[in-house]
């Protein structure tokens, strides 16, 4: 199994219409072949003194696939191409981390 944390930084205010378009793919990726979890999250304030300041225009993806090959498929899906060509003026940048158990 493979954790991906994909950092999506949204143009400034335009997070809630960024993640109306996200929720519109999550059934389709959740039943793709090899996903386990893909859920997004964003910053809970949590007056913790370690954690960083809240990203009010980040969003973070949380995924969970059977393998690297599972992933790489994702990345293609048609479903996938669509959801980028339509929040392709929301989104800022993209970070993404490939984590394998340790």
């Amino acid at each position: 199994m493979i954790h991906v944390l994909a950092s999506i930084t949204i143009a400034p205010g335009r997070r809630d219409t960024f993640l109306t378009e996200f929720h519109a793919i999550v059934s389709a990726v959740r039943a793709e072949d090899g996903c386990i979890a893909y859920a997004p999250a964003v910053d809970e304030v949590s007056g913790i003194s370690i954690q960083s300041a809240p990203r009010g225009d980040v969003v973070v993806v949380i995924e969970q696939w059977r393998d690297l090959a599972a992933l790489q498929a994702h990345l293609v899906a048609p479903h996938m191409g669509a959801y980028r060509e339509r929040v392709k003026d929301l989104v800022m940048g993209v970070q993404l981390q490939v984590l394998k158990p340790a």
